[in-house]
């Protein structure tokens, strides 16, 4: 019997698309031994946007997090994205960072590790791997992830030596990552069937999203195409700028005869669970129904689920909704400009703000944000295409771009003495330097709370006695 199994992503991408990662693990805790039992072939649960929401809005320690989930799925494989040299943030760190941050992410439970680089740079995620593979237990999957997307030069050939690249590498699986959920069921039957005839049996997996209603067209022809591993939803928290449902999908597998490895009981019954948080989020406010409509304009903007996501949170912030609508339109526009980069982190967002200040200054490029003259300098790696000659100029002047992995290969360790100094007695353990290496203002915030919480605790222990 053919088998296609499925990865859950309710508690890393599904809500990062819907309402910008702001699900705590207070919400979900009491699902998860039930989820354990599911059947899934891994749930992805951190990384992504994680790691900086648990820190910046929920006041939870990502690593506790972490050890959290492991405990309460220990027969499930984790996984987490992340992105290559960028790990989690939005800037390039250097090697033994990156070491460490994989190091301690398998130690706290990380089985699955999806690495991927922005730019599809693959000089940007060997490191990833190859501290991977050193710290791997008998559990641990290295997946080598491609940003797919569309542009003059993105090309199904490309994509499919982009795979025996990454097989070459030492990869043990291979997942093409659709952020923006573009990719036609045309397009698929063609990538996959060609990706397969280059890399013979190893596992390939599909990552797409629904926002442009192309999503169940385009997983049933990747199935038919010899897809091995889907990432789906559970019901209520799919559709939308999320990925598709988990039953929805193991109800017409199951019509095919193609064998999910899912209980059928159980994932309606995490559905059932997630109901009333998804209307909790609803009624607050934290989901906009913008998130779970279909937008077929997406496939003219390419603008993934969590670049949809947040800035509609940021355009509501700023009160500035009016200018939606020109904000997406000069999406494009920017990505072009900038040599038509896949809209997937840290580039998504790039220049998704790039496209909103252009919108709301009247003028385009008047401010430059510092990311995307870094990027122009070189700092993320090599652009798909040229980046416009005007552009260039104006941020590089008569200088030379930098040459990324110069700069990442650097291991002085400083990174590591700067943030035990500046942290002093907050910091317990090595989690926290890391931290604060990836988010400081974020972990020095939340470890000063940390601190005055458990002091207040001890004198009212005391008090009590």
């Amino acid at each position: 019997m053919k088998k296609v199994q499925l990865t859950e992503t309710v508690l890393r991408d599904a809500n990062q698309s819907l309402m910008a990662t702001r699900l705590p693990y207070s919400d979900y805790e009491g699902i998860l031994s039930d989820m354990d039992k599911a059947g899934y072939y891994s749930i992805e649960c951190w990384g992504g946007a994680t790691f900086d929401s648990c820190l910046r809005y929920l006041n939870e320690d990502p690593w506790e997090r972490l050890r959290n989930l492991k405990k309460n799925l220990p027969n499930t494989r984790l996984q987490m994205l992340l992105r290559g040299q960028n790990l989690l943030g939005y800037k390039h760190y250097h090697d033994d960072v990156v070491e460490k941050f994989i190091e301690l992410s398998i130690k706290n439970g990380i089985d699955v590790i999806r690495i991927f680089d922005a730019l599809n740079d693959f000089r940007n995620i060997g490191t990833a791997l190859d501290s991977t593979m050193k710290y791997a237990t008998p559990k641990t999957i290295a997946s080598g992830c491609i940003s797919y997307t569309q542009s003059p030069v993105h090309t199904v050939d490309k994509y499919i030596e982009m795979c025996k690249e990454l097989k070459k590498m030492g990869f043990g699986t291979i997942c093409l990552k659709d952020m923006a959920g573009t990719m036609s069921p045309y397009e698929a039957e063609h990538l996959i069937k060609g990706i397969k005839d280059a890399i013979g049996d190893m596992t390939l997996i599909l990552h797409t999203h629904c926002t442009t209603g192309m999503a169940y067209m385009t997983i049933t022809k990747a199935i038919e195409s010899g897809i091995d591993v889907i990432d789906t939803a559970t019901s209520c928290f799919s559709g939308g700028t999320s990925q598709p449902a988990t039953e929805t999908m193991f109800y017409a597998l199951r019509q095919y005869g193609i064998d999910t490895g899912l209980n059928e009981e159980i994932i309606n019954k995490v559905n059932d669970y997630f109901k009333p948080i998804k209307q909790k989020y609803i009624d607050n406010g934290q989901l906009n129904p913008k998130s779970l409509a279909t937008d077929a304009q997406a496939l003219v903007y390419k603008v993934p689920g969590g670049m949809l996501s947040n800035m509609i949170a940021n355009l509501t912030d700023m009160h500035a909704m009016d200018k939606f609508d020109a904000a997406l339109k000069e999406i494009p526009e920017v990505r072009k400009d900038l040599g038509y980069p896949p809209l997937v982190t840290p580039l998504s967002q790039m220049v998704g703000n790039q496209a909103v200040t252009n919108v709301l200054i009247g003028e385009r490029y008047k401010n430059i944000s510092k990311e995307v003259k870094n990027y122009i300098k070189g700092e993320y790696g090599i652009a798909p295409a040229p980046v416009s000659k005007e552009l260039v100029e104006k941020v590089l002047g008569s200088d030379k771009p930098v040459d990324c992995r110069d700069e990442d290969k650097k291991r002085t360790g400083e990174e590591f003495k700067a943030a035990k100094e500046a942290l002093g007695d907050l910091c317990r353990c090595e989690e926290d330097v890391m931290s604060y290496i990836c988010y400081p203002d974020q972990t020095l915030k939340f470890l000063k709370a940390r601190k005055e919480q458990e002091e207040n605790e001890a004198v009212y222990t005391i008090e009590e006695m």
